[in-house]
């Protein structure tokens, strides 16, 4: 079969629903709130963008369900019912082409800048690296009563996401954000319930998946986005990762995408020079994982990374390695190119790694990130992508917008 066969096939979910074809935006953090953090037109009009460009399933970026604690400036924040129109608005944009959309659900813990959260939070008072410590503050070990709290965000935003008419939430439990760090050792030192051995890590993410279900519909989707590891010496490990999946399939977890790394060591913003040669050839960075979680339970997958070609597109559903291919970058800058795929074009994506030529900064997902959250910030526009863009100039240009958003939003919060 052809590329455009293959992925045009539609994937019926556990719950009963159905995404049209293998085609799913993973979530990238747009950043295009409010300063205080509401919904704005320019998402409606990105999901729009997208839905049109033929994506199956398009999954949100970093909606968070504490204002209090964000992960970057202008995240949209979803605590209560005050922007449920324009969240209407935003749920049939991105269903407007026949496909579906989720909600991305996330609480940064201490992935919280210093410029953001003076008081950022966390299993334990676990700080990051000396090199990152002048952007994030060392957190505070979390109480039992907050995280009974948080588990509680959890479900409520993702009941108002479904009164939104979103037709399913993701859990972020990837990249250093807070469920991952309940689960990795290393940043979960606790002695109690919530720490200690692997099971116990893993009872955070267990009890905001029953929330979660415990406030939706029986057909509203609830999904995570799973580290395969953290890629860190004493972290979250491909067999805990394979030990959450397992659980959470179980108990009848709609879709598991597959990731890996945080800000320490990020993974998931690496370039192919910097993979080997075997995962090079196959596009996407873990389809080998995949295929460990394939030997052991049925859930679908989605795996997301590296893809940049209908033909490793093809390849990776064909083998059974993935039911979703997950995409981010190319997307950002060629909204349409599932489309183009689906039309029978032997796609290849114009993805680059952007360069500033500052090794420290290179070796971070920071700049990577938010150049392409640039671009997010032009379709909302209604302008089109940058395909390419001066790596140096392209820093100074973020280092600016995010320094500003930054004090702006201090300042809006009295501090």
């Amino acid at each position: 079969m052809n590329p455009a066969e293959v992925l045009s096939k539609p994937l019926t979910l556990p719950n009963g629903a159905t995404i049209p074809n293998r085609f799913a935006k993973s979530a990238m953090s747009e950043t295009l709130g409010t300063i205080d953090n509401r919904m704005t037109q320019d998402l409606v009009t990105l999901y729009r963008t997208w839905a049109e460009g033929g994506l199956g399933l398009s999954i949100t970026g970093n909606v968070m369900i504490d204002r209090h604690h964000i992960g970057e400036p202008q995240n949209v924040v979803l605590e209560d019912e005050r922007d449920l129109p324009l969240l209407q608005e935003w749920a049939v944009a991105g269903k407007s082409a026949g496909g579906q959309i989720w909600m991305q659900l996330n609480h940064p813990g201490k992935q919280s800048p210093k410029i953001l959260n003076s008081d950022p939070v966390s299993p334990s008072a676990i700080p990051f690296r000396k090199e990152l410590q002048s952007m994030f503050a060392t957190p505070r070990a979390l109480t039992e009563a907050e995280i009974q709290d948080i588990i509680q965000r959890f479900a409520s935003s993702a009941a108002i996401a479904e009164k939104a008419g979103f037709d399913g939430v993701q859990i972020h439990g990837a990249h250093g954000y807070l469920v991952s760090q309940f689960l990795s050792p290393h940043h979960n030192q606790r002695d109690d319930q919530w720490g200690g051995s692997a099971e116990n890590r893993r009872r955070f993410v267990m009890e905001v998946y029953r929330a979660i279900r415990e406030a939706t519909s029986a057909d509203f989707s609830v999904g995570i986005k799973l580290n395969s590891a953290d890629f860190q010496r004493g972290g979250f490990t491909e067999e805990e990762s394979l030990a959450v999946i397992e659980e959470l399939s179980n108990v009848g977890i709609d879709l598991v995408e597959i990731s890996g790394g945080n800000y320490e060591n990020p993974a998931m913003a690496k370039g192919k020079k910097d993979v080997k040669a075997s995962t090079r050839a196959r596009e996407a960075y873990f389809l080998e994982f995949a295929e460990k979680v394939r030997e052991s339970v049925s859930v679908p997958l989605m795996v997301t990374g590296g893809f940049r070609s209908a033909q490793g597109m093809s390849e990776a559903v064909s083998s059974g390695a993935t039911d979703l291919v997950g995409v981010a970058r190319p997307s950002a800058i060629e909204p349409d190119f599932p489309n183009r795929i689906l039309s029978g074009e032997p796609f290849e994506s114009a993805v680059t790694p952007i360069k500033t030529g500052i090794k420290a900064i290179d070796n971070m997902a920071l700049m990577e990130v938010s150049w392409y959250a640039r671009q997010l910030g032009r379709m909302g526009k209604g302008k089109p992508p940058k395909v390419h863009d001066r790596g140096f100039w392209s820093l100074l240009e973020v280092l600016g917008v995010m320094t500003s958003r930054g004090v702006r939003t201090r300042l809006r919060a009295g501090e």
